[in-house]
């Protein structure tokens, strides 16, 4: 008899553990539905988040195929036993579904539900989503349910870890949206430096070509030339601004994307020749491809605001299942210990804590007078 109970615990902790493993929001619940599902040996699983309009902002099953799902149709909406648990916050542990005067049929191509049982998770007073699980895989005596008393203690234990890795996965998307919006207002700043530049140019070449006009007409036709082609360059730079400052593209174009367009940006907006080359790189779990990007924007930052680099390059190659980022400047460098010793990190720490926490390392080389490489390896998922 003892053996159950360490199995059990064995179980719950390996649920625990698989959602702490990730930080996106779909992740998470993809987790935390697949974690129900196998701790209760369940043949279907499902979490809903509800909105504000009487549906599901989010809707996650586990059990279903894809071709199962696609057939079923629209996600349901909050009614019924679902409703119950949303806004009475209250387990529904019952024999059949189905008889229960609150159920109100489903789709044709929905499952055959029977046994079920369902909890609400809460964050405080607030119900942030709806866990159920459906059909035990095991003998059930006539008239009983498959779900026992204890599965719905271990569901309750699951729903309540399950509510705070919701929430610190919501916490950290939010935090990557501030994030990325500094980066964007950043990368704004840049360009509306080095459009700032065109334009005093443009206007320097304007007023040497209104002298001229009088006394000088073949000098001041030239100089008239150099205003219209410093007005197409401020232009096109204006342009670009419009469609590179877009929202991030992380979550939809990839890392490699991301970051060649984040290259290009830079490489107009600063002396230094910037540079991007990705080579077989597949993509990541997202978490890493964060990571990566905001390692490669900190070593970018450095050695264009503090190395006076002349050219800078950042590479992205398949290592593995995994990458490795580089990020390479001519710049002044420095010596990283004197630098750890005087207090002053330049991103360092941020940056190696970055690639720790998605189960990757960091490696400096740095020389004084003979530029900076940082490089950044993980293993991909």
């Amino acid at each position: 008899m003892s053996q159950g109970p360490r199995s059990g615990l064995a179980a719950v902790s390996s649920a625990l553990l698989a959602m702490s493993r990730h930080l996106e929001v779909r992740d998470v619940l993809k987790t935390i539905v697949a974690s129900a599902r196998e701790l209760l040996d369940a043949e279907y699983a499902a979490l809903g988040v509800p909105d504000d309009h009487g549906g599901f902002a989010q809707f996650v099953v586990d059990g279903v195929s894809d071709a199962q799902w696609k057939a079923i149709g629209p996600l349901p909406r909050q009614h019924g036993i679902l409703a119950a648990m949303l806004h009475q916050a209250t387990p529904e542990r019952l024999a059949d579904v189905r008889k229960d005067p609150r159920f109100e049929g489903w789709p044709s191509a929905h499952p055959d539900l029977i046994d079920f049982l369902g909890l609400p998770i809460r964050d405080g007073d607030e119900v942030i989503g709806a866990l159920f699980l459906a059909n035990k895989r095991c003998p059930k005596p006539d008239g009983g349910c498959g779900f026992t008393e204890e599965d719905e203690d271990l569901l309750s234990i699951l729903a309540q870890h399950a509510a705070i890795a919701l929430t610190n996965a919501r916490l950290y998307e939010r935090s990557r949206e501030l994030t990325i919006a500094e980066e964007r207002s950043r990368l704004a700043h840049e360009l509306h430096d080095a459009v700032s530049q065109k334009l005093f140019s443009l206007r320097l070449t304007a007023q040497a070509a209104a002298a001229l006009v009088d006394r000088d007409p073949s000098r001041a036709k030239g100089e008239l030339q150099q205003v219209a082609a410093l007005a197409a360059e401020a232009a096109d730079e204006l342009r670009a601004a419009v469609v590179e400052l877009r929202p991030a593209g992380l979550d939809e174009d990839g890392l490699v994307a991301t970051l060649r367009t984040q290259v290009h940006v830079l490489d107009r907006a600063h002396s230094a020749r910037v540079t991007f080359s990705g080579r077989g790189a597949r993509a990541l779990p997202a978490a890493q491809e964060e990571a990566m990007l905001r390692v490669a924007q900190e070593a970018l930052h450095n050695a264009l605001r503090h190395s006076g680099a002349e050219r800078v390059d950042v590479t992205l190659d398949r290592h593995g299942g995994g990458a490795v980022l580089r990020v390479t400047d001519d710049g002044s460098g420095f010596d990283p210990q004197a630098v750890r010793r005087a207090g002053r990190h330049l991103g360092l720490v941020s940056m190696r804590d970055r690639a720790s926490g998605v189960g990757g390392r960091l490696a400096v080389e740095s020389v004084p007078g003979k530029g900076t490489t940082i490089e950044m390896e993980v293993p991909g998922g």
